[in-house]
């Protein structure tokens, strides 16, 4: 059998196809929450200003507040990632571990460390571009329109999706589930680990930065911070991965 390189096209459409409903999913998820904010900024938040004046009147239902609506957008951004790391975990990594598919792939086509490198590069990708596109969108958004909301930047829901913080959470949970597909090498137990270390992370990451308060001020700073302290866990994730698998290929 010729073997094919994991940066060839071939293998890369190979990659996209067995993952092409994750990969809709995931356009479907970006675009919706997208969509959403931009209704927010171009006819919510001008509605809560024109109901504001003297005279205005509007009224409401749970689903058409912009705060609920932003509170609620900002929660699910918040525990995205989550999804992310089970399907890395499940899906991407731990099924073909589980059912041996990988152990052929290694003897017949590419290395194990190759084999590694294409699938979290072709999976970071679509990621990294939507997580990077909701980030922005949320930010923009809730900077244009926080005079109509109920809001403060320190709530983790605002302070979360409102920059690279959500990117790297999403890098962090790719990572956190290709390390527990590795390990655990079974589909639901992989799932499992990497979603509940994501969460963790997730619920725990106020205590990372809120150290910083002190000789850090502002959002930008500790915003930053924080990613960087995701990023230093994202590069120890994906360091133990490669390391795991050369022991088990060893």
């Amino acid at each position: 059998m010729t073997a094919l390189a994991p940066d060839r096209p071939a293998t890369r459409r190979t990659l996209l196809r067995l993952h092409r409903p994750a990969l809709l999913a995931w356009t479907a998820f970006v675009l919706l929450t997208a969509g959403e904010l931009l209704r927010v900024h171009y006819s919510a938040a001008p509605r809560d200003r024109a109901c504001r004046r003297p005279g205005g009147w509007c009224t409401y239902t749970a689903f058409t507040d912009t705060d609920n609506v932003m509170n609620f957008l900002g929660e699910v951004l918040c525990y995205a990632p989550c999804a992310v790391a089970a399907w890395a975990g499940a899906a991407l990594i731990g099924r073909e571990l589980e059912s041996g598919t990988a152990s052929l792939v290694w003897t017949q086509a590419v290395t194990p460390v190759r084999w590694l490198t294409a699938k979290l590069v072709a999976a970071a990708l679509p990621l990294l571009t939507g997580a990077s596109v909701l980030a922005l969108a949320f930010g923009l958004t809730w900077t244009a329109d926080q005079d109509v909301l109920v809001t403060n930047w320190t709530w983790d829901r605002v302070f979360v999706p409102r920059g690279p913080l959500l990117p790297a959470l999403v890098l962090f949970a790719l990572a956190a589930g290709a390390l527990a597909g590795l390990v655990l090498r079974r589909s639901l137990p992989a799932l499992a680990v990497a979603c509940a270390a994501t969460v963790v992370l997730r619920l725990y990451l106020r205590e990372l930065w809120q150290p910083l308060r002190g000789p850090l001020t502002g959002f930008w700073p500790l915003h930053l911070a924080a990613t960087g302290m995701v990023l230093v866990l994202t590069g120890a994730a994906v360091a133990a991965a490669y390391g795991v698998l050369r022991r088990l290929t060893a």
